[in-house]
């Protein structure tokens, strides 16, 4: 330790000089009004007090990776875990998200929020096809987002239909879309790539927003249709025609229906989309992205052709973002554009690449982590940022590759990863 303390403290000196730096203009300065006029006036200590602070806490991040480091050296390589943990754990938590609604502790506020963690599991879900499968950086998955929850809510008021019939066309559309971004992007890697889908993403938004005669622009769209379970309605005063879900039942009438059977609705096709995901991985065309996720030269060089695999990642990930922003769109009854701003794509993206790009369960742990906590904790107010970002540091510190990484492909030669 007594060999690497001097880089550790020329490290944090040169981050605490560079702080001071960008702290002068900002900080350093300020004017002041007399009765000679404006005039500048230093405040040094703040200036003091920032570069402190960065030099402080580099030099503790450091010392805290070199730490990590030197245990992780001294501790034996564990053996991989049997195959069945890791499936025990994913039908624990399937479990648990069964019987959640009627634990004593769940309210409605619990499941409102276990909810909005599913959707998000689900977009993570989606994404980790496009990012953690066939390895393309997509920064606009929002878009596809948007596509789902607009082309639901546009086809449920203009034309009357159910969810349960706009909900595979509001995935046909956002796949379409998937297949729109697939082509100009065929030949971009890398940077070039995540760049394309960002612009695609803003444009898409941009569009939302000043299309007012189809999407009404700012104000957005209201009144949106909400579903039902086999022609049983969750309101109060069922419309003409059908019969209440509560009266249906023998039950006395509760708002708390409705956001249980949301919440189920968006467990079935969260899972739906995990099951499907894990099935295709197995297929040719799963390995196929695995693949091209590793080498898309060599990906060229064994005959498979980049230009189907990279248009079937991304219409699949699209399709499975349609869906969930119909549910989105339904369970809100309210969607404008400011609902799909860049914020989300970074934060899917933020949950697929915690999590461990390429694993599904790393994906769960990452939207309780980075959605659920934020939410439980919103009345921190500005503090609960602060402490998710604190959280993200460190988390990334102690495992840069994610919770729990799984870039192991499927199929090795020989046998079965």
């Amino acid at each position: 330790m007594e060999d690497s303390s001097p880089p550790l403290i020329r490290s944090a000196a040169l981050a605490a000089l560079l702080a001071a730096l960008l702290a002068l203009p900002l900080l350093g300065v300020r004017l002041v009004d007399s009765a000679n006029g404006l005039s500048l006036s230093g405040r040094p200590e703040l200036v003091a007090w920032a570069a402190g602070g960065v030099f402080c806490g580099r030099l503790i991040i450091d010392l805290f990776r070199r730490w990590i480091r030197d245990f992780s050296i001294r501790l034996p390589v564990p053996p991989p875990p049997p195959e069945w943990t890791r499936f025990g754990v994913g039908w624990a938590l399937a479990l648990f998200a069964l019987v959640l609604p009627f634990l004593p502790f769940a309210d409605r506020n619990l499941v409102d929020k276990a909810t909005m963690v599913l959707i998000y599991i689900m977009l993570g879900w989606g994404l980790n096809i496009v990012v953690g499968l066939a390895g393309l950086l997509d920064l606009g998955f929002v878009a596809f987002y948007a596509v789902g929850a607009y082309s639901y809510a546009l086809l449920s008021m203009t034309f009357g239909l159910s969810f349960w019939v706009c909900l595979p066309l509001a995935g046909l559309f956002a796949a379409a879309f998937g297949l729109a971004l697939g082509f100009p992007v065929l030949r971009l890697r890398g940077d070039y790539l995540a760049i394309v889908t960002l612009g695609f993403g803003e444009i898409i938004r941009i569009v939302l927003q000043n299309w007012q005669d189809l999407t009404g622009g700012p104000i957005g769209i209201s009144g949106i249709e909400r579903p039902s379970l086999f022609g049983l309605s969750f309101k109060a005063v069922p419309p003409e025609g059908q019969t209440g879900f509560a009266e249906f039942f023998g039950l006395n009438y509760s708002a708390d229906h409705r956001v249980i059977f949301l919440y189920f609705l968006i467990l079935a096709l969260a899972l739906a989309t995990n099951l499907f995901t894990l099935r295709i991985r197995r297929l040719p065309v799963g390995r196929a992205w695995e693949a091209l996720r590793e080498d898309e030269i060599a990906c060229r060089s064994l005959g498979i052709n980049p230009t189907t695999i990279k248009l079937s990642a991304f219409a699949l990930g699209a399709m499975f973002a349609g869906f969930a922003g119909s549910f989105f769109a339904t369970r809100q009854g309210f969607i404008s554009p400011e609902s799909f701003t860049f914020i989300e794509s970074a934060m899917i993206l933020a949950i697929v690449v915690l999590g461990g790009m390429g694993s599904q369960i790393g994906i769960v742990l990452a939207a309780l982590l980075l959605v659920g906590l934020p939410e439980w904790f919103r009345d921190l107010q500005m503090y609960r940022m602060l402490a998710f970002g604190a959280a993200m540091v460190l988390i990334m510190l102690w495992k840069p590759s994610g919770l729990l990484s799984s870039r192991s492909p499927t199929i090795r030669l020989g046998g079965r990863a």
